[in-house]
């Protein structure tokens, strides 16, 4: 069986590019990282991979707005090979930053195949402060999200500044009415966050932590599915090992819910 490459966009400020690459091995990928001027020189080319990964970070220090130079320069110098890249049914994640940037270019929504308008901002927290915590996330089984398949709810962290998910009601609307919503945040046991902080940590309409396109194959989120790659990233490690021995079970030392995820995304193509 032929490994699934995947190419982790790397430079001017991005800083999960390591981590990411680590993740998606881990999940069965041969992953590269791969600096965002290698592309645009075309000395590395889209064509030899099935999954891009835009990165955590701050691209350009988000100088005019998370994500937007990086979004600006990529649409600028590869818009049609990205959206070729699309049409070919590969998978696009972006992380974090890389979700600002996929909104930023207009790879999502994607409304009716639609992948150049820009319909939703990715703008600052309401509690006016970056965020680095952990947070619980609910997940819409009924979305064609291929990277949440199997998932019902999971915690992973987050680290951002603007992660405020906000649109106009029309687009909302037609995002729950599509499915498209894949993943919003929760209260620890499992029910909606309903905007309270800092369960919804930055104040996100309707609690929207991540999206997909109407495929499913595109998928942003703000939370960290990288950083958590071994049960040791949680913080609560130690004490629900404790419990979990008092109760005579035995640990789970199996892939965490964030390799989970990245291995969605290569079996969707070993499946094929």
């Amino acid at each position: 069986m032929n490994k699934v490459n995947a190419l982790v966009l790397a430079g001017y400020g991005l800083n999960c590019d390591n981590e990411t690459a680590y993740a998606l091995e881990l999940a069965g990928a041969s992953a590269r990282r791969v600096h965002i001027n290698s592309l645009i020189d075309g000395s590395v080319s889209l064509d030899d991979f099935q999954i891009m990964v835009f990165v955590g970070g701050f691209s350009w220090g988000d100088d005019h707005g998370a994500g937007v130079i990086q979004a600006v320069r990529l649409k600028t110098n590869l818009g049609d090979k990205l959206l070729e890249f699309v049409d070919r049914g590969n998978l696009v994640l972006g992380i974090c930053n890389g979700f600002q940037t996929l909104v930023n270019i207009g790879l999502l929504p994607g409304f009716a195949g639609d992948y150049k308008t820009r319909s939703i901002a990715l703008t600052f927290n309401d509690c006016g402060n970056f965020r680095d915590d952990w947070v619980s996330l609910k997940v819409n089984p009924s979305s064609p999200c291929v990277f949440t398949k199997g998932f019902d709810f999971l915690e992973l962290p987050i680290r951002h500044g603007e992660g405020k998910f906000y649109s106009d009601k029309v687009v909302i609307e037609r995002l729950f009415e599509n499915n498209q919503v894949a993943m919003q945040y929760a209260m620890p046991k499992g029910s909606l966050a309903d905007n309270r902080f800092p369960f919804n940590p930055n104040g996100s309409i309707n609690d929207i932590a991540g999206i997909c396109d109407p495929t499913g194959r595109i998928f942003g989120l703000m939370p960290h599915p990288e950083a958590y790659n071994h049960r040791t990233n949680h913080p609560d490690w130690t004490r629900d090992k404790e419990i979990i021995k008092r109760r005579g079970s035995v640990v789970d030392t199996g892939a965490t819910a964030g390799i989970r995820m990245f291995q969605n995304a290569v079996d969707f193509f070993n499946k094929m």
